[in-house]
């Protein structure tokens, strides 16, 4: 599906004209540009790749330098790949704009949510801790207590709930509304929150 790249700058809340609050998440959609155009002939598949936002070329390796160079385009920080656009009237360098979605429309968000680092069994599952002290847990208040069995099956069960690597997942929400596109400052206000910290990188997809 059509879609853009986009940078989460926060939340705020707007009123609207039946003096409702809102809060909505304001993304900063600057022009995106066609770096590529991909057909059935050539490639077994149609899709356009955009690029958004800049990187120092120090930073990019030899081959998409040369990618980038081979079009006069600067480093992109980032490129992605959409289906369902018409490219019959498209070509390489155009930009694509936020005005490509309007009030009230329905669109996707796809972001990654914000990494928590290594957390233990109450935050990560929501145990209960000293409450319920069994299971061996009589002196450690945030600890999961026994995990295995005894003589059978004496291991440890694939997915047991324990501490681990929490957040830094890929999240796509849909069904959010675009409560206001400012086209002059290239901004997109939604409706409700958006995967993802301040100034991380998320996909506006329309439905």
């Amino acid at each position: 599906m059509p879609g853009l790249i986009g940078r989460k700058i926060g939340m705020t809340s707007i009123f609207t004209d039946d003096g409702e609050l809102i809060p909505v998440t304001v993304i900063k959609v600057d022009p995106c540009k066609v770096v590529n155009i991909k057909s059935n002939e050539r490639d077994g598949y149609e899709a356009v790749q955009l690029g958004f936002g800049t990187k120092k070329e120090k930073n990019v390796n030899k081959p998409l330098t040369g990618y980038f160079k081979k079009n006069k385009f600067k480093p992109f920080a980032v490129l992605k790949e959409f289906k369902g656009f018409d490219t019959s009237n498209m070509k390489i360098g155009d930009d694509v704009k936020v005005d490509m979605f309007s009030d009230g429309e329905k669109i996707k968000v796809k972001g990654k949510s914000i990494g928590k680092g290594f957390q233990g069994v109450m935050k990560r599952h929501g145990f209960g801790g000293v409450g319920g002290t069994t299971h061996g847990q009589s002196d450690r208040l945030r600890a999961p207590g026994s995990i295995g069995q005894s003589s059978y099956p004496s291991r440890v069960f694939k997915g047991q709930r324990m501490g681990g690597r929490m957040g830094n997942n890929n999240f796509t929400i849909a069904n959010l509304k675009v409560v206001k596109v400012n086209t002059d400052e290239n901004i997109l206000m939604v409706k409700g929150a958006v995967p993802g910290s301040v100034n991380s990188i998320v996909e506006l997809l329309k439905n």
